[in-house]
């Protein structure tokens, strides 16, 4: 993803020496990797929540992200197990998403397809500040946790 719709960052490397550390510039003691993405833009089309034939349900939002040379890029947004208000969410409102980048496939029409899409940890009101610190602080600690 772009830094303007959001941050991934990429497979650590797997070298375990403080020498390879300190030429690969990255500090921890784990080879797992992070996927961590923050989206801020607005709601382009209104939320939908489906049931799974597990039972399980999933929200799924676009949100539209407006760069400042005039383009848009709109990300897809899946939300698994949201609570009752993820459809409380209008048209042009301004969210924050936390969560990660996943690429899936599936069958349909007889071919393999997939999707890119954001999986939300947290779907927030951009105006609700203390609910976006909390999550942005969540995304922090995933980061930290493994770059650290």
């Amino acid at each position: 993803m772009s830094a303007h719709s959001g941050e991934v960052a990429g497979r650590r490397a797997v070298g375990t020496s403080e020498r390879d550390k300190a030429v690969d510039g990255r500090r921890g003691s784990s080879s797992d990797g992070v996927n961590v993405v923050v989206v801020s833009g607005v709601l382009s089309r209104p939320a939908s929540v489906r049931v799974l034939p597990s039972g399980d349900r999933i929200a799924n939002y676009e949100v539209t992200v407006h760069r400042a040379e005039g383009r848009t890029e709109t990300v897809p947004v899946a939300w698994p197990d949201p609570p009752a208000s993820a459809t409380d969410h209008d048209i042009g409102e301004a969210v924050l998403v936390v969560g990660r980048v996943r690429r899936r496939f599936f069958r349909a029409g007889g071919t393999t397809q997939s999707r890119t899409e954001v999986v939300a940890d947290a779907v927030v009101r951009a105006g609700r500040a203390s609910a976006s610190r909390r999550a942005l602080a969540s995304a922090h600690s995933r980061l930290a946790e493994v770059l650290c």
